[in-house]
């Protein structure tokens, strides 16, 4: 029992920190009234007339009639996305008024296994921002399909479920699921037996299907991208985080829910997914998503709602964040109205964290542990002829099935089409939009290449390369010419993680990701600068899609539709089954 709290809410001890002077929003009765908050250590001990909590010592905050909202709750994000490391991804969205996220970090479980998730967990304690772990339902993502560093099953998952901070059983896939695989059926059963979350991953599903996955007991979803999408969750009990980033950008569809079928909102919150350093920099991060609310007409309490007390109920976590009451985590953002609305002041874990923009004091970057460096171990350094596929006979063309990314979703399709024969192998075609595509492992020196071609991406010359691939992190590679694709590969490794560009045999562009190929320790602001140029270099060689890397990161995962690369081959996500690129020679 925490006695003190209960002595500074009594009036019998000072507060540490008392705001004063603002409106409150309530995100429970969605009033706004006058009043405050008094903070004891890392919790708040009163709210409304708190003048008696003040004392000798305490820090006393003028909110100057400015608003006081919970802290930001994100319900659904892999922090992995931006590339910033535990303590850079803190600093920027804390700055932006996000005091706790769920996550699973997925991304550094597919690299290092729990080990790696411990170790990111443990700088994340040292920081403003709250981790909530969800543990990962299963690594690899895609058994059998792709090779992954890492390794989450039942035998894993069942004991980390009892562990303090897990709060459930992240990305439960529909397919695995209808299919009762039992390895994952097992770690349901602990979940629902723990009383613990089973967030569901069903995206474009829906009849006997839904409701067959549904029933296992799946309480929130991520992965709708239209107002149906958002009605059929919602009409079923599931929450619905609204997913909404620079590759998915649905915000304005899915919101549709609210504005023109007017149902009620307390099973739905806003998130983000994935986010990059350029996104978090120039947008913002929750913050960002109120402003897109309130501009399509959102009232103001419900758009604080949909940050905070409604993603922290979707875990059942309403008791602990997401409402600024008695009791709960001191987590409290002082903003602006909604006609301009910004965060001015964020505390976080009872302390004054971030004021205009930026944290109050630089973040502490720690020593990491081993097991987060030095994670690439290719059998050997890889050759222009090892990523093409190689022509038969006096063959001079080959009939090809290739995929080709949308142009605002990394989601593929199929097409077949015929490919010269260059050089002894089958080329790329710019005529076409074809490229050359290839996932090189980088795990356990297997050696293993997958190969393939694909259209969309819009290059024109050189190649792109990236050690940040869903779902297996392996090293994937698209190129006009295998010549800089091996350069920039190669480069990749060299790293010991990153995103490389090449035209004309020379290495044009590069950020280093040496933490599990992953993250990196430079300021967000950096990167985003960063980023930005070499994003700038990728449209200079012909590159169409918003964000290339992104999209390249999303293109080797072989659970989403319709079709992908791994180090194992080409994927027909459909059917699960690895399929020969090669349909005929003539």
């Amino acid at each position: 029992m925490n006695t003190r709290l209960m002595n500074v809410a009594l009036g019998q001890q000072p507060a540490d920190l008392v705001i004063v002077n603002g409106q409150f929003v309530n995100v429970v009765t969605k009033e706004i009234y006058q009043g405050g908050v008094a903070i004891a250590g890392d919790r708040i001990a009163a709210i409304g007339d708190v003048q008696y909590a003040i004392g000798e010592g305490t820090q006393v905050i003028d909110a100057e009639g400015h608003y006081i909202v919970p802290g930001f709750v994100e319900g659904h994000i892999h922090p992995e996305s931006s590339a910033l490391s535990m303590a850079r991804f803190a600093e920027v969205v804390v700055s932006h008024g996000t005091t706790s996220v769920f996550t699973d970090l997925h991304e550094i479980g597919v690299v290092g296994g729990l080990p790696a998730i411990d170790a990111a967990l443990e700088e994340g304690k040292h920081t403003p921002l709250k981790y909530y772990f969800v543990v990962p339902s299963h690594v690899p993502f895609s058994p059998g399909l792709e090779t992954s560093g890492g390794l989450f099953n039942a035998d894993i998952i069942i004991p980390a479920l009892q562990r303090d901070d897990a709060v459930g059983l992240s990305e439960v896939v529909v397919g695995y699921v209808n299919a009762q695989h039992d390895d994952l059926l097992r770690s349901i059963d602990a979940t629902r037996q723990a009383r613990k979350t089973l967030v569901g991953h069903g995206p474009e599903t829906k009849g006997p299907a839904w409701n067959a996955f549904v029933s296992v007991g799946i309480t929130n979803d991520h992965e709708a991208l239209d107002v149906n999408d958002v009605l059929l969750r919602l009409r079923n009990g599931v929450h619905v985080h609204l997913r909404h980033n620079l590759i998915v950008p649905t915000f304005h569809e899915m919101i549709k829910a609210i504005t023109e079928h007017h149902v009620d909102t307390r099973f739905i919150s806003l998130a983000t997914d994935d986010t990059s350093a350029i996104a978090l920099v120039k947008e913002g991060h929750l913050d960002y998503f109120v402003r897109l609310a309130l501009a399509a007409g959102i009232d103001f309490p419900t758009a604080i709602q949909l940050v905070t007390i409604n993603a922290a109920a979707s875990f059942n976590f309403e008791s602990e964040i997401g409402i600024v009451a008695p009791g709960r985590h001191a987590d409290v953002n002082i903003v602006t109205g909604p006609e301009d609305f910004k965060v001015l002041k964020t505390i976080a874990r009872g302390k004054l964290a971030a004021e205009n923009g930026r944290l109050v004091e630089p973040p502490a970057i720690p020593e990491h542990e081993p097991i987060l460096n030095n994670t690439f171990h290719l059998k050997k350094p890889v050759t222009a002829r090892d990523l093409v596929i190689p022509g038969i006979g006096d063959a001079r063309a080959a009939h090809v099935h290739i995929m080709r990314t949308l142009p605002w979703i990394p989601i593929t399709i199929g097409d077949e089409t015929t490919l010269p024969i260059v050089n002894g192998y089958v080329g790329s075609d710019l005529s076409q939009d074809i490229v050359h595509v290839a996932v090189v492992e980088r795990h356990h020196q297997t050696g293993n290449i997958g190969r393939a071609f694909i259209g969309g991406f819009g290059l024109k010359r050189g190649a792109l390369a990236s050690s940040v691939a869903h779902d297996n992190h392996n090293i994937v590679v698209i190129g006009v010419n295998p010549e800089d694709a091996a350069i920039a590969v190669n480069r990749v490794a060299e790293l010991n993680g990153g995103i490389v560009i090449v035209e004309d045999g020379k290495v044009t562009g590069e950020i280093a990701l040496p933490l599990l190929g992953l993250l990196t320790d430079t300021d967000a602001w950096t990167l985003a600068d960063q980023r930005q140029v070499l994003l700038d270099q990728a449209r200079a060689q012909g590159v169409t899609v918003p964000e290339p890397f992104m999209f390249l990161s999303f293109i080797t995962l072989a659970a989403i539709p319709s079709f992908a690369i791994t180090d194992k081959g080409y994927i027909d996500v459909a059917l699960q089954q690895i399929k020969d690129p090669i349909l005929s020679w003539s």
